[in-house]
């Protein structure tokens, strides 16, 4: 049987995919990390017809002509369209193998912590239409945790913040397994959306999702900065209708973004006050992991460590830790799989 796998393996591809809320990264086997892309597909409102998918859709965000929408079709981790969810991974699918091959491909795809079995068999669904042949669900923490290169076999407790565009999961892992974990949907987008109600309650002003984004990554912090920054940012005069500039400054934006940083606080220390003692000190002692992009927020470690007086560190690549985890899985399917069998879903024959 692993000799028939090993020839197979030379007309299929496993792919492991991060299907996010903002981006999707996709993950081949023994090829590594092949494509990074906005989770958006622009649409003909009168036909339907699929324009653009990806970073060219991204790109129209807020651009648009009456006749094409430019939609997200994950919200909050999970599938919110299912029809325009299996076309953009059929687009994505398509770009990675690059033409016509004999066998479909097997797909690992990382999902939220908890959500419904309903939710799991609309992403295996949507996946099996796009082409695939088998298709694996893992959690987002035990991936990014694989990912990040933690050891998670171990004997011992380590916990894992992964931030995404549309959800956080706290959770703690040991022996191959989550111990505890606690799913809140807030995340980048949330950061985005506090910044654009800021925008709203203070200037009487309209910014679109681009310009908030670009207002997070520039000003947004979670820990007072060296030296305050500020910004000219454009958006459209609510009293007036008329487009204007308009300065905000670092500290303002981070007063704006107190709600949803709290809301991933106190997920955090929910989660510390339910894990058993035994892998609270090894929590201690090994610390806490921030994935994600949400993670890249300046100053989220350090504010982390004084609200729990534990050790935060960032992953070296936080933006992929996810898709790693599906592409080390795969690559070692016949040793991981087994240990981390309680985080994996597949609701259809397996193969391997």
């Amino acid at each position: 049987m692993k000799f028939l796998n090993k020839m197979l393996s030379k007309f299929t591809k496993d792919i492991g995919i991060d299907l996010g809320t903002a981006n999707t990264v996709v993950f081949v086997h023994n090829e590594g990390i092949v494509f990074r892309e906005p989770s958006v597909v622009a649409l003909d409102k009168k036909t339907g017809e699929v324009m653009a998918i990806g970073r060219e859709a991204h790109n129209m965000v807020g651009r648009t002509p009456g006749n094409i929408i430019a939609v997200r079709p994950m919200k909050d981790g999970v599938i919110a369209d299912f029809t325009i969810t299996e076309k953009m991974i059929r687009s994505f699918i398509q770009k990675v193998i690059k033409g016509s091959r004999i066998f479909k491909p097997r797909i690992l795809i990382g999902i939220p912590w908890g959500i419904t079995e309903v939710e799991k068999r609309a992403v295996i669904d949507a996946a099996m239409q796009a082409g695939a042949k088998t298709v694996f669900l893992i959690e987002e923490p035990m991936a990014a945790a694989i990912g990040a290169g933690l050891p998670i076999v171990d004997p011992k407790g380590y916990m894992v913040i992964d931030i995404g565009g549309g959800t956080t999961e706290v959770a703690v892992i040991s022996l191959g397994g989550i111990v505890e974990c606690k799913s809140v949907r807030v995340a980048g987008d949330e950061f985005n959306e506090a910044i654009i109600a800021h925008c709203r309650k203070n200037y009487n002003l309209l910014i679109g999702e681009r310009m908030s984004e670009k207002v997070k990554i520039e000003l947004g912090s979670a820990y007072p900065l060296d030296e305050e920054k500020e910004l000219s940012v454009k958006g459209r005069d609510l009293l007036t209708g008329m487009p204007k500039n308009f300065t905000l400054s670092s500290a303002e934006i981070r007063d704006a973004l107190v709600e949803p940083l709290y809301t991933i606080i106190e997920a955090l220390r929910t989660t510390l006050e339910k894990t058993p003692p035994e892998l609270s000190a090894d929590i201690m002692d090994n610390g806490i992991l921030l994935t994600g992009g949400g993670s890249l927020l300046y100053g989220l470690d350090q504010r982390l460590k004084e609200e729990t007086g534990i050790p935060v560190h960032r992953a070296e690549d936080p933006l992929s830790s996810v898709a790693l985890g599906t592409g080390q899985i795969l690559e070692e399917i016949d040793t991981l799989l087994p240990v981390i069998s309680s985080t994996i879903t597949n609701l259809l024959p397996v193969n391997l």
